[in-house]
């Protein structure tokens, strides 16, 4: 790991927790289709880092095998399916309910790679998985036991989310390969290039247009590109060359808590008391499957 950075890494997944956090509530606040939204957060965050990757990882691209381009469209696919269905989930339910089992994506990373790499699960990493699903299970059933909605269609919208972490759990394993073969700014740009199209191609699929947007919501694609995606993802990506993976992992399970804040603060949602006991089950389920797998 690198030592003696100037800034602290703590501080900087301090940081990068309240830009992620932040994401949830830019989509909810912009009008345009959610794809439209996902295409411009990802075109944005991609382009400025084209340059430096042309400029100063040439090579990495020429030494790129058609194996490791399979691995990186079924990422940017993967990764792409995560943000449509992710945005378009805060359409129909809560922030809280939506962040917090998008969120998830550790216990579905854990048995995927049970499933598809036949990595070792410990006893540990079963219960903080059973943990998870009982608080999923109780979110996505809540409003209608409570008899309280926050979302006109709840249930879908848990669905949309629970299916983003899915496609970011497939993005995970899928880029780990790759990930060991190219620098970060060439693995980023090559992913995120594939994603940018495949959101183009959703787009396209659903016929919204991608031009004629007031500047209000030209202000929030730019403000998720920089927020959740530059001081988001790119500082997290910082982070972890000088924190533990699994500090990083679990630090993470603030974005529900800062993203539920947030939507108290900005949109004036309340989530419901089983969302909030839901969401704080799912939490330590994934606390406990991260703290076991080391992700």
């Amino acid at each position: 790991m690198a030592t003696d950075p100037r800034v602290s890494p703590r501080a900087g997944l301090l940081l990068a927790i309240v830009a992620v956090s932040a994401g949830a509530i830019l989509v909810r606040l912009s009008d345009a289709p959610s794809s439209v939204a996902a295409f411009y957060r990802v075109l944005f965050t991609t382009l400025p880092l084209i340059p430096i990757a042309v400029w100063r990882y040439w090579d990495h691209f020429t030494r790129i095998t058609r194996r490791d381009l399979l691995f990186a469209v079924c990422s940017g696919v993967a990764l792409a399916l995560h943000f449509a269905a992710w945005f378009e989930s805060l359409s129909w339910t809560s922030v809280a309910a939506s962040v917090t089992l998008v969120q998830a994506q550790p216990v579905f990373v854990a048995l995927g790679a049970w499933l598809l790499l036949r990595e070792r699960v410990t006893r540990r990493m079963v219960v903080g998985i059973l943990v998870a699903v009982i608080g999923m299970i109780s979110m996505s059933v809540g409003d209608f036991v409570g008899g309280v909605r926050i979302g006109p269609r709840p249930l879908y919208g848990n669905t949309l989310a629970l299916f983003g972490a899915v496609m970011a759990a497939g993005y995970v394993l899928t880029g780990r390969s790759l990930r060991q073969r190219l620098a970060l700014v060439p693995y980023v740009v090559v992913v995120y290039s594939v994603c940018t199209v495949s959101l183009f191609a959703i787009v396209y699929a659903e016929g919204h247009a991608l031009s004629g947007y007031p500047p209000r919501e030209w202000a929030i694609f730019v403000g998720l590109a920089i927020g959740p995606g530059l001081f988001g993802h790119t500082v997290l990506n910082w982070v972890l060359g000088h924190l533990e993976s699994s500090v990083v992992s679990v630090s993470l399970l603030g974005e529900p808590v800062g993203a539920t804040i947030l939507a108290l603060v900005f949109l004036s949602e309340v989530p419901t008391p089983i969302t909030i006991i839901g969401g704080a089950v799912v939490l330590i389920g994934i606390a406990i499957t991260s703290s076991a797998s080391g992700t």
